[in-house]
Parts: C-alpha cells; sequence; structure tokens
C-alpha cells in the first residue's frame, strides 16, 4: 500500500513515515504544495495525508485538484486548524476524514486503514476472492481456510492485484507501487516475484488468476 504524507513539519513528516514503514506502506512525503501536486500528478496512492495549511499553498487546492482529475485516493487531512468550517469544507471537497493535531501516531494509522478499506474493500478487513482470502489486519492468506506462507512483497503483490482486478497493470505501474522510488528499469525482479506468487496459490489449490499480457503487463482474471 502507497502512502503520500504532505506535511511541511520536518519532524512531523519524519515520524510519520517511519511510523507506517513499520506497518508496511510505501511512504512518499512532500513538504510543500508544489511538491505535493507533482506527485499526485504523477502517482496514484491508496491514502493521502494532507496538512491544509502548507506554506506555498492553500491545501484544500490539492483536494480541489484531486476531484478534477477524477482521481480517487483516499485523503486523510491532518492539520492544527480545528474549525467546523474546515471540516465541512474539506470533506465537501473529498476528503474522506480529518484528523486534527496533536493525534496519536495509532488513531492516524487505524484511520489510514479505514480509509483503505472503505475505497478498495467495501469496509472489510477480510477480503474473498473465490477460495481465496486475505486479511488485510493480520496481513495473511487462505485458501479454503488453508494458510499460505507468502512474502511481505507477495502479499503487497496480491493484494495490489486483487484490488485492481480485471484492470490491465503494467510492470512499472507495479514497481513504483511495490518499490516506490527505488525501482530499477530491469523488470527481471517482478517477474520472480510473480512467478512465485502464482505458484505458491497454484500449488495451494488456487486457479491460476494471474495472466500476462505480452508486452503490456498483466491482468488478474476470475469471478
Amino acid at each position: 500500500m502507497k502512502i503520500l504524507i504532505i506535511e511541511d513539519e520536518k519532524a512531523l513528516s519524519e515520524s510519520i513515515a517511519e511510523y507506517l514503514s513499520k506497518q508496511e506502506y510505501h511512504c512518499d512525503v512532500a513538504g510543500n504544495f508544489h511538491d505535493a501536486v507533482d506527485k499526485i500528478e504523477y502517482s496514484d496512492y491508496d491514502c493521502i495525508l494532507l496538512d491544509i495549511t502548507l506554506p506555498d499553498g492553500d491545501g484544500l487546492k490539492i483536494l480541489e485538484q484531486l476531484k478534477a482529475d477524477k482521481k480517487t485516493d483516499g485523503v486523510l487531512i491532518i492539520s492544527a486548524k480545528n474549525s467546523l468550517d474546515d471540516k465541512i469544507k474539506g470533506l465537501n471537497l473529498g476528503a474522506d476524514d480529518y484528523l486534527s493535531k496533536p493525534f496519536h501516531l495509532s488513531e492516524m494509522n487505524a484511520r489510514i486503514a479505514a480509509i483503505i478499506r472503505r475505497k478498495n474493500f467495501d469496509g472489510s478487513s477480510i477480503i474473498q476472492f473465490n477460495n481465496l482470502a486475505i486479511d488485510t489486519q493480520s496481513k495473511t492468506v487462505t485458501i479454503e481456510n488453508n494458510p499460505v506462507e507468502l512474502t511481505k512483497k507477495e502479499y503487497e503483490l496480491l493484494l495490489y492485484f486483487v484490488s485492481n482486478k480485471k484492470r490491465l497493470i503494467s510492470k512499472e505501474a507495479i514497481a513504483e507501487h511495490l518499490w516506490g522510488n527505488e525501482l530499477s528499469s530491469n523488470f527481471d525482479f517482478i517477474y520472480t516475484h510473480i512467478k512465485n506468487l502464482r505458484r505458491k496459490l497454484m500449488d495451494a489449490g488456487d486457479a491460476d488468476y494471474i495472466k500476462s499480457v505480452y508486452g503490456m503487463g498483466y491482468k488478474f482474471t476470475g469471478q
């Protein structure tokens, strides 16, 4: 899962990024309005943490940009402002939730998880796909109630596929989602992860849902 932290207080953004990284999120950070606009223009995020009081622009303008671009990234506003008008305006512009500073990182994490569940999985922490079940809270996978042992990246890859089932996903999109700016022009590592994931799911009795589309990417198929 990929998070964008838009926060001009460096110490706070670093603290948030460190905490969320331990929760197995990939984090990008933008410390000002213009960097944030650049990032949302070129990347999609499962959730955006948005401080609406930025030094070089109004954070609410970022919400307006997301809406204008018809993007579906989840948005959690984090701000020292605590007025009812700010909350209502942010929510009306498309934010999913509002968290006032100061806040506990554990509460922030719970709200992020809730936003992602609502956006991607109809509010449930258990994702069922035929005989395959993914528990997003315990980060476990079962097939017909039998556990399937996956590596961290294999789990993230499966969750990404299920979240985008029947959509063509390019190798570049997979690399950016799982590795962010660490990606390389050599995508052999993606092929290796997909091959291992397919083998483990099929060995556990699942169908082969991951289909390669030559020269374009991959699709997670099935009913």
